[in-house]
C-alpha cells in the first residue's frame, strides 16, 4: 500500500483506474485476494479516479438458453462469482463502471479450437449449452472506448453478436478444418461458468459507439485461414 501511495505521488493526478487481473485459475481465496481487495486498494489509493472492474458473464447463473441483460438477475452459484459480485459492487458504489466479459479468445487463447484440434472436445449432452465468446482485441477496445469517451457509469456486458450452442461451435470448426465432429459426453460442472446455458446481449455497449471486429469467433478463425 504505500509502495502504491508513493506511485500515486509521483504519476499525479488520474482520471480512470482499472482493475483487469487474473487470479491465475485460483479458487475462492485468490479471487478475494485478486478481484475483491484489489478493488478495494484501488479505490483507497486512487480516490478522485473513476474506477472500472472488468469482471465476467459468469456471474448471470442462468441455465435456459435465455438472453441476459445487465439487468437481469445476477445469483452466480459459485462462490468465486459472488466475489466477482462484491467487487463489482465497490466500483460501482465509486461511480464507476463494470464491464462483465464473455469467454476470452484471441492469439494463442481459444479453449474451444483448442480441445478441437487436439480431440479433446466433447459434445456435453448433446451441445445444447449455449457459448459467449469475446475476441481479446474487442474486449480491450471496449474497455478503453468507456473510458476515453466517458461512457455513462453502470454494467455492460461485453460480448460479440454470436452466440451459439455447443454443437454449433463444433460442428463449424469441423467444416472449416474438415475433421469428425467431437463425440458425445457428459457435462463437465467445474468450469467457472458452471453449467450456465445463456445467451449474453450486448445491446447496452452498441449504445455508447463501440462495435466488435469480430462480430463471431468465424470472423476471426476464417481470417486467421
Amino acid at each position: 500500500m504505500i509502495e502504491m501511495a508513493a506511485l500515486r505521488r509521483k504519476i499525479g493526478p488520474v482520471k480512470a483506474v482499472i482493475h483487469c487481473a487474473s487470479s491465475g485459475r485460483g479458487g475462492p481465496e485468490a479471487y478475494r485476494e485478486v478481484y475483491l481487495k484489489g478493488m478495494h486498494a484501488l479505490c483507497a489509493i486512487f480516490p478522485d479516479a473513476t474506477p472500472l472492474f472488468v469482471s465476467s458473464t459468469s456471474v448471470y447463473g442462468q441455465s435456459n438458453g435465455e438472453w441476459v441483460e445487465e439487468s437481469s438477475r445476477a445469483e452466480p452459484v459459485p462462490e468465486t462469482g459472488r466475489t466477482l459480485l462484491a467487487a463489482e459492487e465497490v466500483a460501482r458504489q465509486a461511480g464507476g463502471w463494470v464491464t462483465r466479459l464473455s469467454g476470452i479468445y484471441g492469439p494463442g487463447r481459444s479453449v474451444y479450437l483448442r480441445k478441437f484440434l487436439s480431440n479433446e472436445a466433447v459434445l456435453e449432452a448433446g451441445g445444447a449449452r449455449w457459448i459467449n465468446q469475446i475476441h481479446r482485441d474487442d474486449a480491450a477496445q471496449a474497455i478503453f472506448q468507456m473510458v476515453t469517451t466517458v461512457a455513462p457509469p453502470g454494467i455492460y456486458n461485453v460480448s460479440d453478436d454470436t452466440p451459439c450452442n455447443q454443437r454449433e461451435v463444433y460442428e463449424w470448426l469441423a467444416a472449416h478444418f474438415q475433421r469428425p465432429l467431437p463425440p458425445d459426453g457428459p457435462v463437465n460442472p467445474n468450469r467457472k461458468r458452471g453449467v450456465t446455458s445463456k445467451r449474453v446481449c450486448n445491446a447496452k455497449l452498441r449504445a455508447i459507439g463501440w462495435q466488435p471486429e469480430f462480430p463471431s469467433f468465424r470472423d476471426a478463425i476464417v481470417g486467421l485461414s
